[in-house]
């Protein structure tokens, strides 16, 4: 039972993304232009990125080996971007980096669900096994500095000028990317950057233990075919 509830699940993650992807390019073709990005994929994504929350439970609960906190760390990150930054922020809604953004993580998301629900069914074919544990070199920092980071950068002055969540949070959310990473406050104030820059250095410093985590699995799970192969 658990083994089919983990395979629909993985399966309709995939097929959603596939779809993300095909309303992504559709618009780009149909448009010549990216600026309709979010107006195109971007409820579609949102209700992805919510139901992917399971995935921080079955961690929790024991039913996949992930644990809580990378699933964690992955979620609240895109989520935070998704409804924080982008829904909210009209002015940045048709910026490339929102085009770069949601190709990066629909095809990363086709990949990464296709070979999980597979893998419900037996041992999936190696090149779909590769192509899961490789392609994620790319297509995360691609993802991330052009995409994440970057918007998030353009969204900054739009966040000071509305002033933006002043009425929930007990801080300038401005400066609350920045206040959650004091140790990158530090490297801030001894090297004169601004906060801008200050907010770019720390993003990399939480996504990289993500990245790292997915270079310690490929090492294991292509390491782990080649000694079958020998």
């Amino acid at each position: 039972m658990q083994t089919f509830y983990l395979f629909f699940y993985n399966l309709f993650q995939a097929l959603g993304w596939l779809i993300s992807l095909f309303k992504i390019l559709g618009n780009f073709l149909s448009t010549k232009s990216v600026s309709g990005t979010y107006a195109s994929a971007g409820e579609l994504i949102r209700l992805l990125q919510a139901i992917a929350f399971l995935e921080v439970i079955h961690g929790a609960i024991g039913i996949v080996p992930s644990g809580v906190l990378l699933p964690l760390m992955q979620w609240g990150g895109r989520t935070h971007y998704l409804l924080a930054i982008v829904r909210r922020i009209h002015e940045v809604q048709e910026l490339p980096s929102v085009f770069i953004t949601f190709f990066a993580w629909s095809l990363s998301e086709i990949i990464r669900y296709s070979h999980y629900a597979l893998n419900c069914l037996g041992t999936p074919p190696y090149w779909i096994t590769y192509t899961r544990y490789t392609a994620f070199i790319v297509l995360y920092p691609i993802g991330v500095f052009p995409g994440e980071m970057w918007l998030m950068y353009q969204a900054l002055p739009f966040i000071k000028k509305k002033n933006l969540y002043a009425n929930r949070l007990p801080l300038n959310y401005y400066y609350f990317v920045v206040i959650i990473n004091m140790v990158y406050i530090f490297i801030w104030r001894i090297t004169g950057f601004t906060l801008k820059k200050a907010l770019l250095l720390s993003y990399p410093f939480l996504w990289s233990k993500l990245y790292l985590h997915l270079f310690n699995q490929r090492r294991s799970k292509l390491g782990k075919h080649k000694k079958k192969q020998n």
